[in-house]
């Protein structure tokens, strides 16, 4: 256990502090009010909790990073968490961003879009939907009742003629400015009472008009109407009203399950339900709830701005234990409110207004936490029931581990005649793909698929925790034992269980690789014949997919840097533009085309390019497409691209596609 450090060196300001283990790797971000009082808190006589103990097991060094306000520290280790994903915070494995609609109500015609980021733009954003699909729908539903334009600026802009949805009855066609702006500002109005939740009042008035429309014999017009009628309670008839005098919240819900800690998140808009959330965190139990919900909010809403008011189970207390003295115990006790100020200071500049965490005063607010409490249990139960009837258990008993295996990682070697080799490694939590863990790992140029995984082991090793709980390798007997060799020559064998997945061999001894082949291999270290998977096993299967997603994974980033490395050779043959520049450009816009795209200022927005210089570099791009900036690149830039993705010409096609049916030793020569 890491010994207690000196009060003297730990700097008694508010801040953040890092642990860190002996190679480096941070175990633990926190934040505090006082550094030095809530550090000291750790080494305490009367002992830690289990799992901070476990942490400071593993610990050997402590860092700070002080800042000058609680609400800064707030935010920088909601950061620090993001970033460096430490083994022991409580971690929200959440790279979803959900959909909002847009409405630009500043614009002369604006348009209903679908977006995954608020900004401080003037618009108005209505969501979240957890679903795409759904908002989608619900898109589709408000586009059939309410004719806004569905064009781009720059496609309204360009056209000539009005849309196929102008002649379908969806579309004013305001692109050819004979729409008057009042008529088209009522439909936005319309727009915004729906997404808004107040479409009942606005169905009455269209039913009354329907109504007189029929009176007058204006039968078409009553159709229209009865149309709309229907796709606005199609888009609001799934939202149930849980506060009829309206308001937008979030609710939060806590359950403690034998597995582990889920919460529950319930989007309440206008009153109305509009969608739900649920998480949920293995190994943790109550004790653990506090810190999870916290948590939950410093991270969630980083990427999400908050509505005015979010309902918890209860109210977060400060965390901050003295060390010292009882008396500084009891104020950091009474200082209950500084864990809530801190969170609601935080949230209201994400949101750019006031945001309130509320416990629940009356039952309604309970019965509102309720519902998000049952959201949560039933995600905990569909955990419970993954686990023991999903592959895993499987999975564990047939490759002899202590527990179905909640963390695993697969790994890939991808290369095109030993260039470019990338080393591609997924990972699967609780046997679902965990993509914010995938990494991709460039190697040094090699044909030799076994050295490469020797020498990523050690590129693992210095990542550090997480270990797996299984590594899986797409290999056969051959990558396991050099793997595993090589964990023993770093002086960590058994560090992890290794097991290697190989497709089936033919009757001439080659690897099956037919289409609907089930009969892959498992080895494992030290056994020379494969495991007994049964063919077609739900264990198997998984395992298979497992290793189709990381071989994508591997081939996509190879190609990706293949084809990376062709355009740079194409960019650098330009005038006036070298290695160093070509860096520049491409840390700047990822992507050739976007560079293509790019106005001088853009190009001269780039430390160490001026604007003379970036005018240069423009024009020099742009006479590759004998195009100006926005317009489509010429078909030679395409085809470079498509022969750096290895594309083969019609005459050689039939030949190399004959050459690779030969033998395998042609196949290892090219792309793996």
């Amino acid at each position: 256990m890491m010994e207690r450090p000196d009060p003297q060196t730990i700097p008694p300001v508010p801040g953040v502090y890092l642990y860190r283990d002996a190679a480096g790797t941070v175990l633990y971000v926190g934040k505090a009010r006082v550094l030095r009082r809530r550090v000291l808190s750790y080494f305490r006589p009367d002992g830690v909790p289990v799992k901070t103990a476990a942490m400071l097991s593993h610990a050997a060094s402590i860092e700070y990073l002080t800042t000058t306000t609680d609400k800064e520290a707030f935010l920088l280790e909601a950061s620090l968490i993001k970033k460096y994903r430490p083994h022991y915070n409580i971690l929200l494995r959440d790279d979803k961003q959900y959909a909002l609609f847009r409405l630009d109500v500043k614009a002369e015609y604006p348009r209903l879009e679908i977006v995954r980021h608020a900004r401080r733009d003037g618009a108005r954003y209505f969501g979240p939907f957890t679903s795409a699909l759904a908002a989608r729908e619900t898109w589709k539903l408000l586009h059939r009742a309410f004719p806004l334009r569905r064009c781009t600026d720059k496609a309204m802009r360009n056209r000539v003629r009005p849309c196929l949805y102008h002649h379908m009855g969806q579309c004013l066609a305001p692109c050819m400015g004979d729409v008057p702006a009042q008529e088209y500002r009522e439909h936005v109005d319309h727009v915004c009472l729906v997404l808004s939740g107040r479409a009942g009042d606005f169905v009455e008035e269209l039913r009354k008009r329907m109504l007189e429309a029929a009176e007058e014999l204006e039968f078409e017009k009553a159709a229209r109407i009865r149309d709309q009628i229907q796709a606005v309670e199609r888009t609001v008839e799934q939202q149930s009203v849980v506060l009829p005098q309206g308001g937008d919240m979030d609710v939060l819900g806590l359950y403690a399950a034998e597995q582990g800690l889920a919460l529950g998140v319930l989007f309440v808009r206008a009153g109305a339900v509009l969608d739900g959330r649920s998480f949920f965190w293995s190994g943790l139990d109550f004790g653990d709830a506090t810190e999870a919900m916290v948590s939950f909010l410093a991270q969630f809403y980083m990427e999400m701005t908050p509505p005015p008011r979010i309902l918890l189970p209860w109210l977060p207390r400060d965390r901050e234990e003295d060390a010292e003295s009882e008396k500084e115990s009891e104020e950091g006790s009474g200082e209950g409110h500084a864990e809530r100020d801190i969170l609601e200071q935080s949230l209201a500049e994400r949101r750019g207004g006031p945001v309130r965490l509320v416990a629940p005063q009356n039952a309604a607010d309970n019965r509102l936490v309720d519902i998000a409490q049952s959201n949560a249990r039933e995600e905990a139960l569909r955990r419970s029931r993954a686990q023991a009837s999903g592959p895993l258990p499987a999975v564990a008993k047939l490759l002899r581990l202590p527990a179905p295996p909640s963390r695993l990682e697969c790994v890939d070697v991808s290369h095109t005649g030993g260039r470019q080799t990338r080393v591609g490694m997924v990972v699967y939590t609780d046997g679902q793909a965990d993509r914010r863990e995938w990494r991709t790992y460039a190697m040094p140029d090699s044909g030799d698929d076994y050295a490469t995984l020797y020498a990523w082991v050690a590129r693992r090793l210095e990542s550090g925790p997480p270990w797996p709980d299984l590594l899986l390798i797409d290999g056969g007997r051959g990558q396991v034992a050099c793997v595993d060799r090589a964990l023993r020559d770093a002086g960590q064998g058994g560090l992890f269980p290794i097991a290697g997945i190989a497709k089936a061999r033919d009757e001439d001894g080659h690897a099956d690789r037919r289409a609907g082949n089930v009969a892959d291999r498992i080895f494992v270290p030290g056994r020379s014949n494969p495991l007994p998977f049964r063919e077609g096993s739900p264990e198997l299967l998984f395992l298979q997919s497992v290793r189709d997603s990381t071989h994508h994974f591997a081939i996509t980033r190879h190609r990706r840097a293949r084809t990376r490395e062709a355009m740079a050779g194409e960019l650098m043959r330009l005038p006036g533009i070298g290695a160093a520049t070509a860096r520049l450009l491409w840390d700047r816009f990822g992507s050739f085309e976007a560079m293509q795209q790019a106005a001088p200022a853009d190009i001269a927005a780039i430390d160490g390019i001026g604007p003379a210089r970036a005018a240069k570099i423009a024009a020099c791009l742009h006479s590759l497409t004998g195009t100006g900036p926005g317009q489509a690149a010429e078909p030679r830039r395409a085809a470079a691209a498509k022969a750096a993705e290895g594309a083969e010409t019609p005459a050689k096609g039939r030949a190399a596609r004959t050459g690779r049916k030969k033998t395998a030793a042609a196949k290892k020569s090219g792309e793996n």
